[in-house]
């Protein structure tokens, strides 16, 4: 080390490697975590059924920061200040979600803001990933714009955005027939916010629509209006024994090209919310806190967490059926932190695991696909 170094150097940390990393070295990293995806979809039945059907929902969150040196740290929509993550993920009718791309942006970041770029690197990474079959992309009506849509639709994927509650879009919900509605009844009612309880009926019905008007007529987008309402309950103010003079219903849109029925398609969408458990799985995992106050390296950061995501992912799909779908503190739990002695005997080494276990299956199964069978004892 003399002959090396002049003085004593101490051993570089996490954090250390992380601050020297810049912007570029962040857009490497997402170049990483695309290519380590689409290796892990090959080795692994990660994305079963995507040469057939498989969606791609996108969607922001605010991750809390604390101190007053935090980069790019500001306050959101959410009114909490922190910076914005915007994931990307794949899934499939029978496949648990993945994450394609990631975005860390400022806290006070428009949430459409780089959504397309994000978005169009996505979609070439699930193609990649063995998604060649139909592509849906969903997102809530933050991403109704232009850009992100067209996007979907140069990459030759289908969309299903909810249509935010503008002057045009109410115009087209006045224009359906009484007629064309059609009752619809959840199996478990759906909590609403608006309407602060359960909401287990429902109507739909659709019409066609001619959204971005304002922009110039190459660009006009005319696609399917699927509308679903429900009735505006607020029991507390109507007075005691009062009925009702005349329904008033709360809609809900969603702009799609979408060629399942109409139902299906309303149903299809209803699903994008599986995009709210892969944040909640971020935020109990790496994501339950930013380690640094630079920008870049909380950028990696996030990064590498869907890095770990995707490879948690992969382990339960090799694993058992069961912990192909489950969540990954569930995998991480019953799979990786594994209640093993380990001895070493004439230069093996041996793993020891409990009696009884009940994952001692799956982790075999693991096992032998990381590494093949075991090799016969000798003694």
């Amino acid at each position: 080390m003399g002959r090396l170094l002049a003085g004593v150097r101490a051993p570089t940390t996490l954090g250390t490697h992380l601050r020297a990393l810049t912007f570029g070295h962040v857009r490497q990293l997402d170049a990483i975590a695309s290519r380590f995806l689409v290796n892990l979809a090959q080795v692994t039945p990660l994305l079963v059924g995507a040469d057939q059907v498989a969606y791609l929902d996108i969607d922001d969150t605010i991750r809390a920061t604390y101190g007053h040196k935090m980069q790019g740290a500001g306050f959101g929509y959410s009114g909490v200040k922190g910076l914005n993550a915007l994931l990307a993920i794949v899934s499939t009718p029978t496949a648990a979600p993945v994450i394609a791309a990631t975005r860390l942006r400022k806290g006070s970041t428009n949430s459409a803001k780089g959504a397309a770029r994000v978005l169009a690197d996505a979609l070439v990474t699930a193609r990649k990933a063995g998604a060649s079959g139909l592509v849906t992309v969903r997102a809530d009506s933050t991403y109704y714009n232009h850009d992100v849509i067209a996007a979907a639709r140069r990459a030759g994927a289908r969309f299903s955005v909810t249509a935010g509650m503008n002057p045009a879009v109410r115009r087209a919900i006045t224009t359906i027939p009484e007629s064309a509605w059609v009752d619809i009844k959840y199996p478990n009612a759906i909590w609403d916010e608006q309407v602060g309880g359960g909401v287990s009926d429902a109507q739909v019905a659709e019409t066609s629509f001619t959204a971005f008007t304002s922009r110039k007529k190459s660009e006009h987008i005319t696609a399917r209006l699927i509308v679903r309402r429900v009735k505006w309950l607020n029991p507390t103010s109507v007075p005691a024994g009062q009925g009702e003079l005349f329904t008033t219903w709360r809609h809900r849109a969603v702009f799609t090209d979408s060629p399942l029925g109409m139902l299906p398609a309303e149903a299809t969408h209803r699903d994008h919310a599986i995009v709210e458990q892969v944040i909640a799985d971020l935020k109990a995992g790496p994501l339950a806190h930013l380690p640094s106050g630079s920008f870049s390296a909380n950028g990696a950061w996030t990064v590498l967490a869907a890095i770990a995501f995707n490879l948690t992912r992969a382990t339960g799909a090799l694993a058992s059926k069961f912990h192909a779908k489950a969540r990954p503190a569930t995998i991480r739990a019953q799979l990786i932190t594994v209640p093993a002695r380990i001895a070493r005997s004439a230069r093996r080494v041996c793993i020891h695991l409990p009696e009884h276990w009940p994952c001692e299956h799956a982790w075999n199964a693991l096992h032998t696909a990381a590494c093949g069978p075991p090799g016969p004892a000798t003694s």
